[in-house]
């Protein structure tokens, strides 16, 4: 492994270990391989994978980054420190982590002494040579140690000058790190800062007295009180040098400090070197690719790398953007991989229809009496329960219509649902026939599927198969259902967002009615029908460039 020149701040990951605690999220260990060598693409220098000896998915990983390393990434082992009144030599914990065969261990360590005597039920002064131990032991073995001092915060505000030995008897054990945990989350920034900075002056005095190698601070916050981010800023302009956090935030409870926030805020805005600036613009992607490895959904919303951290809705804000980004926009989204969206939606202006018409590469001038009558048919359809702002592909034909530039793929003729629910089965079965028209060729399909949307869809591609072959790459990744005016019971207008996806790029389509078969029927098709337009523009753009 090749060593690379030390960035002023370490970055640490620690989603595969601490990232995995969060509630309902679960990984395999392809999932985690997966997850590891982008990060490592990324630029982080240490990816925590996990806790070697715990379980049978975590010792397997390790075993195969023997095998196919990491390119540049230190991949570190995490356990705690040895059991009472043992010796770290027989500790099998130890042990497993030793076959883990990484250069690094991070092993975590009580800080509070109300963990030591309830926690563990033992002595202050075992407490201390537990830590002591331990990293000696490692240090022997020739491992390079990070210790985590758990509870930290709490720990120095319930007892200062224990908490401080802790650090000590790790630092005179060997550990080159020494990373200040925020455990329970309910530290503040103005606190975080305090206490890092004494820490910091407490150690060189300590150290230099006893003439040894000063360790490096880091921090290690979690979400709790809303503050991880923040909490970690402040522990940085203090005086840490590592921070350690999670992709996409992800954690126990309310989860960790959110590295595609951090990152971004200690590169562009305070001007420290955490990865490349190649490598900073992946951010996006990165934190999309894991959302999709472990199965939860993006937070739209969320600070840099969100779909709509950059989204604008009013029109006034629109027109401003236009003119110069900086009056809306806090950095440039292309910095980190994310790119400026207009909003269209019922407070959508015309200087939205514009601008999301040259996103279109659509030519669409203001005194073009078309564009008042696409903003119009916007506000109509909006008011009828139509979502566009959530549903970009389907406005985009919708303007395409209006323009007289929307392709006609196919017509649609009508279709018919039949169910079956058999008493007694988990499932039920259902059978689409649609009949449609395409180059003036009638065609009748019929299909089955697991569900009414899901026989549509079935019913729909066998139609289209053999005129559009591309439809085979088209996949159907979402379906979310609203309900809009709850109140009409079972009258009530139901909104239907399809998510969809090529090889590429996804989009979502959208369909209202009082019928949620009809309603999803339009979203299904119109989701077809901007995948075949994307195919043909890809074909055009192909067939220019040659």
């Amino acid at each position: 492994m090749t060593e690379n020149p030390s960035p002023s701040l370490w970055i640490y990951d620690t989603t595969l270990r601490d990232g995995t605690q969060r509630e309902g999220l679960s990984v395999s260990i392809e999932d985690k391989l997966r997850i590891a060598r982008r990060l490592d693409r990324l630029g982080v220098p240490f990816i925590e994978g996990g806790w070697p000896g715990a379980n049978p998915k975590d010792v397997q990983f390790f075993w195969q980054l023997q095998e196919d390393p990491l390119k540049q990434a230190e991949i570190v082992a995490f356990c705690s420190t040895r059991r009472p009144n043992t010796s770290a030599v027989d500790e099998p914990m130890l042990q497993a982590i030793l076959a883990a065969g990484t250069r690094w261990v991070t092993i975590f360590g009580k800080s509070w002494d109300l963990h030591v005597t309830e926690g563990l039920n033992t002595s202050l002064t075992e407490n201390l040579a537990m830590i002591r131990d331990t990293i000696e032991y490692l240090r022997a073995s020739g491992r390079r140690v990070i210790y985590d001092a758990e509870h930290w915060f709490d720990g120095y505000k319930h007892n200062r000058d224990y908490a401080l030995q802790t650090l000590e008897a790790a630092a005179r054990a060997g550990a080159q790190w020494l990373v200040l945990c925020d455990t329970n989350g309910g530290t503040l920034p103005h606190e975080i800062s305090q206490i890092v900075q004494d820490v910091n002056s407490h150690l060189s005095i300590v150290i230099c007295q006893e003439q040894m190698t000063i360790p490096q601070i880091g921090i290690h916050t979690h979400n709790d009180s809303g503050t991880a981010v923040a909490n970690a800023l402040a522990a940085v302009m203090a005086g840490a040098k590592m921070v350690q956090g999670t992709i996409n935030g992800y954690g126990e409870r309310c989860g960790n400090a959110n590295l595609c926030s951090l990152i971004p805020n200690l590169q562009l805005k305070l001007g420290y070197s955490c990865i490349e600036e190649n490598q900073l613009s992946q951010i996006t992607e990165v934190s999309r690719f894991v959302s999709e490895v472990v199965n939860l959904a993006p937070d739209e919303h969320a600070p840099f790398v969100g779909r709509s951290a950059f989204a604008h809705k009013g029109g006034i804000h629109v027109s401003a953007v236009e003119r110069n980004p900086l009056t809306y926009e806090h950095i440039q989204p292309e910095q980190i991989g994310n790119c400026r969206r207009i909003v269209i939606s019922e407070q959508a202006g015309l200087s939205n229809v514009l601008a999301k018409a040259r996103s279109f590469g659509l030519e669409l001038d203001k005194q073009n009496p078309q564009a008042r009558q696409i903003l119009q048919r916007l506000k109509d359809l909006e008011s009828e329960g139509y979502q566009f702002e959530a549903a970009e592909a389907s406005f985009e034909l919708l303007m395409r219509e209006g323009l007289g530039k929307r392709p006609l793929f196919f017509e649609i003729k009508g279709f018919q649902v039949h169910c079956d629910l058999v008493e007694g089965k988990e499932s039920t079965s259902a059978l689409a026939t649609v009949k449609l028209t395409v180059n003036g060729k009638d065609i009748l399909e019929a299909a089955e599927g697991n569900g009414p949307v899901a026989a549509l869809d079935a019913a729909l591609r066998k139609a289209l198969a053999n005129f559009y072959p591309q439809i085979a790459a088209f996949e159907l990744t979402d379906y979310k259902v609203r309900i809009l005016n709850g109140h009409t019971g079972t009258a009530a207008k139901t909104r239907v967002l399809v998510e969809s996806r090529n090889s590429h790029q996804r989009w979502t389509t959208v369909g209202v009615s009082t019928n949620i078969l009809e309603a999803s029927y339009h979203a299904v098709v119109e989701g077809l029908e901007y995948g075949l337009l994307l195919h043909s523009q890809a074909e055009v753009a192909l067939n220019t460039s040659s």
